[in-house]
């Protein structure tokens, strides 16, 4: 089925050190890698199985002189670039780039919203539906939930469902924080937004990749250099959660069965 306005369609991890993060993610999620850098830059997609699912972008000096740090960041599919990316704008977000193109596929942009939480979006004009996040059938190694933690949750609720269309869905009591507030898209689950932690210093997109055991998965990430700060913890559904930073500084989340 063909993607939609609103619909996640790629994951990217902005990081200093490829070649490590490689390592560690290839790991711990079982994706395999290959090279799809053009312009001289240090790019390489990913897939779980025949899934793409995202790929993984080289900082360079003068994008860490800017104040980019490690960091997972989507792509959300747009109809028009240009078009959301004066919305974006006109609504109190920021544009950090804009009249990309990549190659044989389409348009992009990067931009945040009011709250400085980076997300990029996308013409996808390659006729190529993604399967980057699983919409209907929980997939190892693919995205499974979108999560945003910003310092506005009623800003945010407004400038996205403006700028995507997204609809509310169920939202959950998470007493000091406020509502857990889940979005649908067309007829699945896309996602949550939630007031950050005071102790988050900065408003963020996290996005859960699934393992098949997350006690396997904590112990792994660790050995391999991760700080887990949050969890193991059941969630509803029956499902657990880690979060944490990769060894280079990205904040990263799994979610998949307790497992032994």
């Amino acid at each position: 089925m063909a993607d939609k306005h609103g619909d996640f369609v790629w994951y990217e991890l902005m990081t200093p050190d490829p070649d490590a993060a490689q390592t560690f993610y290839g790991g711990l999620l079982g994706w395999e890698f290959e090279e799809a850098g053009f312009n001289g830059q240090d790019y390489r997609s990913f897939k779980a199985g025949d899934a793409q699912v995202g790929g993984f972008l080289k900082m360079t000096k003068a994008m860490e002189d800017h104040g980019a740090r490690a960091s997972w960041v989507g792509y959300v599919r747009v109809d028009d670039v240009p078009a959301a990316v004066e919305q974006a704008r006109g609504a109190g977000g920021h544009v950090f780039m804009e009249g990309g193109e990549v190659p044989d596929v389409g348009p992009f942009a990067m931009l945040a919203d009011p709250q400085g939480a980076p997300f990029y979006v996308i013409d996808d004009r390659s006729g190529q539906p993604s399967d980057a996040f699983a919409k209907h059938t929980p997939r190892e190694g693919v995205c499974a939930w979108n999560e945003l933690a910003t310092s506005d949750p009623d800003a945010a609720d407004t400038f996205y469902r403006g700028l995507f269309g997204w609809e509310k869905g169920d939202a959950m009591d998470m007493g000091p924080i406020g509502l857990y507030q889940m979005y649908q898209q067309d007829d699945y689950g896309l996602g949550a937004m939630m007031k950050k932690p005071d102790e988050m210093p900065v408003s963020l997109w996290a996005f859960y990749f699934r393992v098949p055991e997350i006690l396997a998965a904590k112990t792994l990430a660790e050995s391999n250099g991760a700080q887990i700060v949050n969890g193991p913890m059941e969630i509803p559904g029956g499902d657990y959660i880690v979060q944490g930073f990769d060894p280079q500084g990205a904040f990263f989340s799994l979610i998949g069965a307790k497992g032994s």
